[in-house]
């Protein structure tokens, strides 16, 4: 991988003027509506930003960040595989990103010596997204065990569940995971680890209220679940396309499924706050109106 430029950031919808340029970094990144989304918000809020997307792998992300420290950069948003060396190379980290140990948006700062602020919006962007959906969150089966999965463990603890179970094609991953956050049982969450490789929930679907796909589509598409599981709501990070495959499945076999496409715009509000004024929990001035231009041009949201 050293011997490849730094790869290029591909242009977003152009705005007349730009002054602040942004991207989305990951790969693969061809399919995201985040371009689009970001566009949109910014259009509405009357400010000339260009947002973009550069393809990258992990071993890319440090170099890339090295040849976008200009004045004219101010952030980045990261999906996989980059969002734990995100977290690595960001210089300060917002308390979301601390305890997850991952970061998905990077905003620049005006520091050589620290000049990346990382922050994680999967987390209450997944939270919010929940709860527009009215799902219980009290007994959570989470399929996957990556970066993804911990935003979900996250979210569905700080909406009050009293029992998550990570479920993972590696029980030994699914292990790790829970002995991690083994602290979140101090606080009366229940938390157990169960494999996918032998269809085992252990149980879990039986009495579940909400299951939590963070599995990419190819890898969901191919589970073979127990007939329980299809009458718990599911809630699938995927976006695009929608339905996704495990979408099909569930709602082939009677159940609800619940589009990613809410996450994204829910966690795309809270990076607009941070590219505009730097804090997540702050809300900008006509950002009602940003959110719901992002609706629009997001997949399978709900209006």
């Amino acid at each position: 991988m050293g011997d490849r430029p730094v790869p290029a950031v591909v242009p977003g919808p152009p705005i007349d003027a730009p002054t602040a340029h942004l991207a989305v970094l990951g790969s693969p990144i061809a399919h995201s509506r985040s371009p689009e989304i970001h566009t949109a918000a910014y259009r509405e809020l009357g400010l000339a930003w260009s947002y973009g997307r550069a393809e990258l792998v992990e071993a890319e992300l440090e170099p890339f960040l090295r040849e976008h420290l200009s004045g004219e950069w101010r952030g980045f948003s990261l999906t996989m595989p980059l969002k734990t060396e995100a977290f690595r190379l960001a210089s300060l980290h917002d308390p979301v990103a601390s305890e997850s140990g991952v970061v998905n948006t990077l905003l620049r700062l005006d520091s050589e010596r620290q000049p990346w602020a990382g922050f994680n919006t999967d987390v209450g962007g997944l939270a919010a997204a929940i709860v527009r959906a009215g799902l219980d969150v009290r007994r959570t089966v989470i399929l996957g065990a990556g970066a993804t999965a911990v935003s979900a463990l996250l979210a569905a603890r700080d909406l009050g569940a009293d029992r998550i179970t990570i479920a993972a094609r590696r029980p030994e991953a699914a292990a790790a995971l829970v002995e991690r956050f083994a602290h979140l049982r101090q606080g009366g969450v229940q938390l157990s680890a169960v494999g996918l490789a032998a269809n085992d929930l252990g149980g879990a679907e039986a009495e579940a209220t909400l299951v939590i796909s963070t599995l990419p589509g190819e890898a969901a598409g191919a589970l073979q679940l127990p007939l329980e599981c299809f009458t718990v709501p599911m809630f699938d990070v995927a976006y695009d396309p929608w339905p996704s495959s495990l979408a099909t499945v569930w709602e082939s076999q009677g159940g609800a499924a619940h589009s990613g496409g809410d996450m994204l715009v829910e966690q795309a509000r809270l990076q607009l706050r941070i590219f505009v004024a730097g804090d997540p929990g702050l809300p900008i001035p006509g950002e009602e109106r940003a959110v719901e231009a992002m609706r629009r041009h997001a997949p399978g949201v709900r209006g």
